[in-house]
This record gives structure tokens, sequence and C-alpha cells, in this order.
């Protein structure tokens, strides 16, 4: 029992007492990977400790991602990297260039003792039911973009509720969660409305929306603006042999649907920004360049990963509202 040491009066709590004794001796390899720890109950009566207290210890490097459990035979080192502080599961839904943005934004501020392990759901059900049970207890911390997904909140439930951060979108089931988020029917209906001066000029409105990945509140968004200030309107659910009728403006989710409705404009002839007219959502590099500038609505990607590291090292228990801007081009 020599590997570990408790101080009565040293005024840290036992448990961290437990911990820093087991990173020493691993640091002065006293333990090598694979070694096995003290039992539970053998630390509990060397020291007089309650069982809670070993266990909130062991379950700290668990998450960690230093020691792991075999059920019925112990507790086992698992890594020798003492210097990570914290183990994050993260949860995308698929990857894009802006989860990329999201992504970089968070490991550039969260910090070199923090180990990020990175997922994807793709939109399935199943897969990220499994993702969710097989992490549980692996990590300090998870953070989960559930998307517009059904019948996953109790899976998440399942989570340790002061250890589970949500990401982008946010519904009434996840209310009880922190979060970083984007209100996508606040944000498509003040985009619209900041274009307004130049929207008006349009005969009607288009969104195209496939309804499959996309949140429902840029729909519901968009429709409340055109009804509130009396636009004509359709919503569809994809381009694929639709033409372009003069003073037409898109209102685009896709960027694939963005290609689509670029190059059919151009099989007609049609000038965009004079003809008709586009509205694209998300920012990207490109869509400074591309057909002369391209109209955005988006939310600040970086500014949500900078907010989510906040998050994690703070300890912030708060739902945040990420920031969307409308940019203006030549494509309204």
């Amino acid at each position: 029992m020599n590997l570990i040491s408790i101080q009565n009066n040293l005024g840290l709590p036992k448990y961290r007492q437990i911990i820093l004794s087991i990173e020493k001796a691993i640091d002065d390899e006293k333990l090598k990977k694979g070694d096995r720890l003290p039992s539970v109950n053998k630390v509990c009566l060397s020291f007089s400790l309650s069982r809670d207290t070993v266990l909130q210890a062991y379950d700290e490097l668990k998450k960690r991602g230093i020691i792991y459990a075999i059920p019925g035979k112990g507790y086992y080192v698992k890594s020798v990297e003492t210097s990570i502080r914290q183990k994050i599961f993260l949860l995308f839904d698929e990857l894009n260039i802006f989860k990329e943005d999201i992504y970089n934004s968070f490991l550039k501020n969260i910090g070199k003792d923090v180990q990020v392990d990175i997922f994807f759901h793709h939109f399935n059900v199943p897969v990220f039911k499994k993702l969710i049970n097989d992490s549980n207890g692996n990590y300090t911390k998870y953070i989960i973009m559930p998307t517009n997904l059904t019948d996953i909140i109790d899976s998440i439930k399942t989570l340790p509720v002061n250890e589970v951060i949500v990401l982008d979108q946010i519904n009434d089931e996840l209310k009880s969660y922190p979060a970083i988020y984007q209100n996508h029917q606040k944000d498509i209906f003040e985009g619209l409305y900041k274009g307004k001066s130049r929207i008006n000029k349009y005969k009607k409105l288009i969104l195209i929306f496939p309804g499959f990945r996309e949140p429902l509140g840029m729909k519901t968004g968009f429709e409340n603006f055109c009804t509130e200030h009396h636009f004509d309107y359709e919503i569809i659910t994809q381009f694929t042999d639709h033409e372009i009728a003069i003073g037409d403006l898109y209102v685009i989710p896709n960027d694939r649907d963005l290609v689509g409705v670029i190059e059919e404009a151009r099989n007609q002839n049609l000038k965009l920004g004079t003809d008709f007219g586009i509205i694209s959502y998300n920012e990207t590099p490109l869509k400074k360049v591309v057909a002369n500038g391209i109209t955005t609505i988006s939310t600040h990607f970086e500014a949500m990963g900078k907010i989510l590291a906040e998050m994690v090292l703070k300890g912030k228990n708060e739902q945040i509202e990420n920031k969307c801007s409308l940019i203006m081009r030549n494509s309204l």
C-alpha cells in the first residue's frame, strides 16, 4: 500500500490524494502499463475510507484514460500519460468544413493537457446510441451534436448530467443541459429581415429544403418571414429539373443545391443578382469569390468552438446562443 499516501491534515480531499498518489507512482515508474492497482476494499481498509471516496478517485482516473476496470478482477493502468487532465468525447453529425472550423477552434482554445476523441453518427440513430453507450464512463466530458434525431434522449440521459454539453441544436428535451447552439428559426428570420431592402425587388422566395439533415427551424423561420412581410414563397425538397424564373430568390441551406442553381442559371443565361438572387446558408471562404460573391446567413463557427472550450475549462452550466450574421454580396 506504499503506492498511496493519505494525510488527514493536508487540506486536500482524500479522493484527490488517491489520484495524486497514483499519478506519482506512475510518474516514478512504480506503476507501469498493465499493472494492477490496489483493490477498492484494500484502500478502504488501509485508510478507513468509504468505498465512495475510493471509487470517486478511480472513476476520475478511468474517465481520463489512465486506468481501466475489468469487472470482478479490479483496476489496471491503461496509460502512463498522467498529464492528461481531461478526456473529451466529441460527437458530431458529419464531417464538413463548418464542423472542421468548430473542431479546429475548439482544439486551439482547449489547451494541451486535454485529449479530444472525435466521432460521427452520420444522422443514424442506432450508431448514435452505440457511440454513447460505448463511451459512457470513459470520459470527463461529453460534447454531443444531436441534430434533429428523434428517440435519442434516453441514451443521452444515461450520461452524467453534469458532464454533458449539447452543441449546435437544442430542443425542449435537452433544456436541462449546458449548450452552445444556433437558433435557426430566429437566425434565418432576422437574416432575411436585414436584407429586406434588397429582397423587396424579387417576385418569389424559394427555399430548397430536403428536410433530412437541415434543422426544422430554418423552414419555420423562412415561412414566418414570408408570411409576416407578404412575400410569395415556395418550399421545395430538391432542385433537380427545376427551371429558374426571372425574379426568383433562392434560399439554399445545402451547398450541393447551390451548385445546381448556379449551373442551371448558366444554362438559362441568367445573371445572378439581376435576373434572380441567391442567399446561401453557412459561410465558407469560397462563397466570397464564387459567382462574384454569394450572400450568406451564417453563424460564427470559430466563435462556437472558442465558447465551447471556455464552457469546458470553466465548467459553465448555461445555454449560450451563438451569434449569426447576414453577409451581403452580389448574389442578392
